[in-house]
């Protein structure tokens, strides 16, 4: 599976934006699709993650409640919605795949290219 993301751009603060992932290949239903997201000078981290085939969604506490993470499963693609951005948000956005519930990087196996974000104040 190959994934291809999209959406990056520059807004200003309190703005929105939407990611996109697209993938490649039959996505087993036991999938687990995510976002995360690396600053400047800072390691990548964790932003949201949700099932493949089920609508269970976990989001690091520095986006819930701003950020949606859903699927369209007939598109083969991940969207993150971004809505009151600030420019903390400000980083290049990465999507990926892997096959277990978890925050840990390490743990995916595939990965996009990566969409820069930038927020400005």
């Amino acid at each position: 599976v190959q994934l291809q993301a999209s959406g990056g751009g520059l807004r200003q603060a309190g703005g929105s934006l939407s990611l996109s992932c697209a993938a490649s290949g039959r996505i087993f239903s036991s999938a687990v699709m995510a976002w995360f997201r690396q600053a400047p000078g800072k390691e990548r981290e964790f932003v949201a993650l949700t099932r493949w085939s089920r609508d269970s969604t976990l989001y690091a506490g520095s986006v819930k409640g701003r950020f949606t993470i859903s699927r369209d499963r007939a598109k083969n693609t991940v969207y993150l919605q971004m809505n009151s951005l600030t420019p903390e948000d400000t980083a290049v956005y990465y999507c990926a795949r892997g096959s277990q519930w978890t925050t840990q990087q390490d743990e995916y196996f595939a990965w996009g290219q990566g969409t820069q974000v930038t927020v400005s104040s």
